[in-house]
């Protein structure tokens, strides 16, 4: 259940970030709000899932270090979904509102591909 609830701020954070970018600056291609929005959404969530979800404690840098980088491999290959869905959607009906029923559908999916990436091979150190 704390992964579904910091999946949804996430995905949350991660929208309002790209939206900001399209607001700020309009003319800007998509893929600089869809970039934006995944880069805030990535570290919103691996604070939450360390220090939240999973209650994974600090070992020492090296493993802080391995940690973030393992699960931000995880992330891109889980990203290339949202991104499929997202830019799909959008190629497809091509207004906003398709452009962000796929990014939140493709963003449920990679978020459960991710969870089980991340329980199984990130914060497995940690008692859920």
């Amino acid at each position: 259940m704390r992964y579904a609830a910091a999946a949804v701020i996430c995905v949350a954070t991660n929208l309002a970030a790209q939206e900001a970018v399209v607001r700020a600056a309009p003319s800007a291609p998509l893929m600089v709000s869809i970039i934006i929005g995944t880069g805030v959404g990535f570290l919103v969530k691996h604070v939450i899932d360390k220090t939240w979800t999973f209650r994974e404690p600090y070992i020492t840098p090296a493993a802080e270090a391995w940690r973030i980088t393992l699960s931000g491999l995880f992330s891109v290959l889980t990203t290339v979904i949202f991104w499929g869905f997202e830019l799909g959607f959008y190629a497809i009906w091509g207004t906003d509102f398709a452009k962000y029923a796929g990014a939140v559908l493709g963003l449920g999916i990679g978020y459960v591909v991710k969870y089980m990436l991340d329980r199984r091979m990130v914060f497995c150190e940690a008692t859920v």
